[in-house]
């Protein structure tokens, strides 16, 4: 632990719980193993359940807590603990240590989402406690803020041992209110390999400049037509696929031909419109209309792809007895869909109907100083205890 806290009580309240979260650094480039023996003690200090499974590299840990029996079915709620860096940032106080005032608790990860986890973790032993007929899962997961690899590998290992449950709540900050959908997501590292040159002679060479540029314009222009002819999805801001060019680099100085140069792109795209079938257009765009005139002057030009991030989207059913339970459970009248993607989407490809609903606002993710409000954290303590109450009844007395 980075900082020095005061011995966890044994049954902490959230706020307790959240501060030693926060006093970890769980920064996505960290190892989260140190937050994982600390979570799987305190479970286990409490009779829970629990198993492990790791990353490729083996300095990464995912935590499955199964409170009540450890069987298939029941429910899980989700929830990441790796967060976004905090370089660059000016913050007030010490991002690493849970500062609480005027109702507000600031800490790097505390909506984003330690907030969550830290009322799942408190809640353990009242759930024991209530001595479940079919278990409350607890997903803890790495590396959501960069590959998702921390779901997919959970995924792995709940196919392989046989205990999944039958339904998700992942508490990505939401104000407790349901969310049922969001876009799908694919994005991809673009390199150019141009010919260098001495740039009075361009003939002589292939500027890889150029080709990205006419790349990212083509991009664009799809962009644009994207958000005129759709497919249109009511519900999300906004209610098309979008594509998005985050960074570009290439060539060294001026009078040189740039031999290389890269860009990093994104698609969100909107359910029923496949971020898959996009780029494998913009790859066939490039093939047909910018590559032939690199390669005629050096076949060895042209572009290369790297997916690095591979999101599906989520849609549950305004019908799903999940959703019905959640509105039910939140006193919710109505649900929403958005753009950002979390996790929930590789659980309902993977068979488990999903829904996000979490404290605090994605607004205050990711910025200095981030926060929650101890008000959403209330009131998410109060939900984790009826969702058991109503799906999970005490198991019958021998």
């Amino acid at each position: 632990m980075d900082h020095a806290l005061p011995t966890l009580a044994a049954r902490p309240t959230t706020q307790e719980m959240l501060r030693h979260l926060v006093g970890f650094d769980t920064t996505s480039r960290n190892s989260n193993q140190a937050l994982i023996a600390f979570a799987q003690d305190f479970l286990r200090s409490h009779g829970v359940h629990t198993r492990t499974s790791f990353s490729a590299s083996g300095d990464k840990t995912n935590l499955h807590a199964m409170i009540g029996p450890a069987i298939a079915g029941g429910i899980a709620l989700s929830g990441h603990v790796d967060t976004v860096p905090v370089d660059g940032q000016t913050w007030q106080s010490d991002p690493f240590v849970l500062r609480a005032d005027g109702g507000r608790l600031y800490g790097r990860g505390a909506c984003d989402m330690k907030g969550f986890v830290a009322s799942c973790l408190a809640a353990a032993p009242d759930l024991m406690a209530m001595n479940l007929s079919r278990p409350m899962h607890l997903f803890i997961t790495f590396d959501e803020e960069t590959t998702m690899e921390g779901a997919r590998v959970l995924m792995d290992d709940l196919a392989a041992s046989g205990l999944s449950p039958e339904m998700c709540v992942v508490g990505e900050p939401s104000l407790m209110q349901p969310i049922l959908a969001h876009k799908g997501r694919v994005a991809v590292r673009v390199r150019v390999r141009g010919r260098a040159g001495h740039s009075s002679e361009p003939a002589h060479g292939v500027n890889a400049v150029f080709a990205a540029a006419e790349a990212i314009t083509s991009i664009a222009a799809e962009a644009r037509r994207l958000s005129v002819e759709g497919p249109f999805v009511e519900g999300f801001d906004p209610p098309h696929t979008t594509i998005h060019v985050g960074t570009m680099s290439g060539g060294t100085i001026l009078n040189i031909i740039p031999e290389a140069a890269e860009f990093v792109m994104e698609w969100r795209c909107v359910p029923g419109h496949d971020p898959h079938a996009e780029y494998a257009r913009l790859r066939a765009h490039i093939a047909t209309h910018i590559e032939p005139a690199m390669q005629a002057v050096d076949p060895a030009c042209g572009f290369t792809y790297e997916v690095i991030g591979d999101i599906p989207g989520m849609g549950l059913a305004e019908s799903h007895a999940l959703t019905a339970l959640v509105k039910q459970v939140t006193g919710s009248n109505s649900t929403g869909k958005v753009s950002y993607g979390t996790e929930g989407g590789i659980y309902e490809a993977a068979g488990i109907p999903t829904i996000v609903c979490g404290p605090g606002s994605i607004q205050q993710a990711h910025k200095p100083d981030e926060w929650i409000a101890q008000s959403q954290l209330d009131a998410c303590d109060q939900f984790i205890r009826s969702l058991a109450r109503r799906l999970l009844p005490q198991a019958s007395a021998p």
